[in-house]
């Protein structure tokens, strides 16, 4: 049964033989009332009226829009106003052109729902949220707190996951599985997404792994929660990492019991000299793209890095979190692919997919491989194997290498309006890694709190992270900002949000 809220009103009966009996003929479409709309801008004003109702639920996900000649008509616009604004929906990801079918409403807005301060386990007030040194919940309770814009780094374009190429593979997976193949499965991972995930290495990252050597896990993060419990279980008292860095990471390898002792990072990456002077046997670096400066890590401390690993017997854990989304340099080559004996190497589809599916993967040294799988196993006896044979069919029927050149293309646009925006709202902050990566980060000159400046973005409904929760020393202010996971409108809308908030900081 079609869902009530899919129609427009009843069919027009007057006329039977309209070209289109699935939309009403009249005004009653959302209420719109054209007469609301700021001359000039009507196609602005159309479009975010249509996203409104998305977010709201008036058009939910599998609606269709009215036809462009109806809409028009019924607004008394040229159809090109109606055109346009549909347009937009489109390569904001909330709506997909479907030939005879129309426009679709395919992706409603990650918001969450405004909920009233006095409700049980509602989200804290802005001010609350950046008052103090980041706690174990931090990232939780940000996701949970409301806001019109989200610039909060380390999504994806979750609008445009493909959705139809999905089930094609689920599809496929489950017409050729066997009453076996719902059983219990190898902890390690099945050996269908194993040697997918070889593959893609190879190709991708100049990484020659076989099959075996791959353990499939829960995202990085878990990695680091696995890793960390056998080093620490193997005498390792601590886990050097990057200054900035990522809080995450650092909250994983504590919760491990790890001290995360920190090396600076400057223009050319991690400071490997200081690395030496530490004398720790382990340090997690993310070489290809730094996270949030966005450096690479340079040609002459990636020897330095090999000197001190092979000197050591040093543990390098490599998170490769991004480094496939690249715009203005080529590639640059993992650390594992030319020092397999030194390197632990984790990866994920979290930043190609969607953090949703919870898959990743780690390359381990011999010396750990055995005891990651037993950790693993005594975790959660492997990863859901369902969602593992899906992905293997995704990525082998090179969907993934297409999604790959379809986000490379909306990320470059994005992070250039990003870009554009801060260059005009922002004119006095530095931004840092725009080459590649879902991120921006800007620093700037002046002395502020950036926590100040976050909390007072968020009070007027723009989400984003201050540096400072990912420095261990002091730093200049700045701020971490996505730009993979919103429009092109809502990027410039958001920047010129965080301008007006820092002029009138104290």
């Amino acid at each position: 049964m079609r869902s009530p809220c899919c129609h427009y009103g009843s069919v027009n009966r007057s006329n039977p033989h309209s070209s289109d009996q699935s939309i009403v003929s009249g005004s009653d479409f959302l209420q719109l009332n054209i007469d609301d709309a700021p001359m000039g801008r009507r196609s602005d004003w159309l479009a975010q009226q249509l996203r409104l109702a998305i977010s709201d639920h008036r058009l939910p996900v599998g609606s269709r829009l009215p036809a462009t000649r109806v809409l028009a008509g019924e607004l008394r616009v040229s159809r090109g106003v109606v055109t346009e604004a549909y347009q937009r929906l489109i390569e904001d990801g909330h709506a997909a052109g479907r030939g005879r079918n129309g426009t679709i409403i395919v992706a409603a807005p990650a918001v969450p729902p405004e909920v009233p301060p006095t409700t049980p386990g509602a989200p804290p007030q802005p001010r609350a949220l950046f008052a103090a040194a980041p706690g174990a919940d931090i990232f939780d309770m940000m996701r949970a707190a409301p806001a019109r814009i989200d610039l909060s780094p380390g999504v994806p374009d979750l609008a445009a996951f493909p959705r139809s190429a999905w089930l094609r593979a689920e599809r496929s997976v489950l017409a050729s599985l066997s009453a076996s193949d719902l059983g219990y499965a190898d902890p390690r991972g099945t050996p269908a997404l194993r040697h997918a995930i070889a593959n893609w290495l190879a190709r991708n990252r100049a990484i020659r792994a076989d099959p075996d050597e791959i353990l499939i896990v829960a995202g990085t993060a878990q990695t680091l929660s696995l890793l960390g419990h056998v080093l620490h279980d193997d005498g390792i008292p601590a886990v050097a990492v990057e200054d900035p860095g990522s809080l995450g990471a650092r909250q994983h390898l504590r919760n491990q019991r790890l001290d995360t002792p920190a090396i600076p990072v400057d223009s050319q990456g991690a400071r490997v000299d200081v690395l030496h002077r530490m004398g720790v046997p382990a340090v997690l670096l993310t070489p290809a793209h730094q996270f949030p400066t966005g450096v690479v890590l340079s040609g002459a401390r990636r020897r330095e890095l090999m000197h001190w690993a092979t000197e050591n017997d040093g543990l390098i854990i490599e998170d490769d979190y991004d480094a496939e989304h690249r715009y203005d340099r080529p590639p640059v080559p993992a650390l594992r692919s030319i020092l397999p004996d030194h390197v632990c190497y984790a990866g994920s589809v979290s930043k190609l997919l969607a953090p949703a599916l919870r898959i990743g993967w780690v390359l381990a040294p011999p010396k750990y491989r055995d005891a990651l799988v037993a950790a693993k196993r005594f975790a959660d006896l492997g990863n859901a194997a369902l969602p593992q044979q899906v992905l293997a069919r995704f990525m082998e029927s090179g969907e993934m290498e297409r999604r790959l050149r379809h986000l490379r293309t909306r990320h470059r646009r994005r992070r250039d309006v990003m870009v554009d925006a801060i260059t005009t709202h922002l004119p006095n902050a530095v931004v840092h890694g725009a080459a590649a990566g879902l991120h921006l980060t800007i620093t700037f000159d002046t002395e502020f709190a950036d926590t100040d400046l976050a909390a007072s973005a968020l009070a007027r409904g723009v989400k984003v992270q201050p540096l400072s929760w990912h420095t261990q020393r002091p730093s200049r202010p700045g701020l971490v900002l996505g730009y993979a996971a919103s429009s092109p409108t809502d990027i410039s809308e958001g920047v010129a949000t965080l301008g007006a908030a820092l002029r009138r900081l104290p």
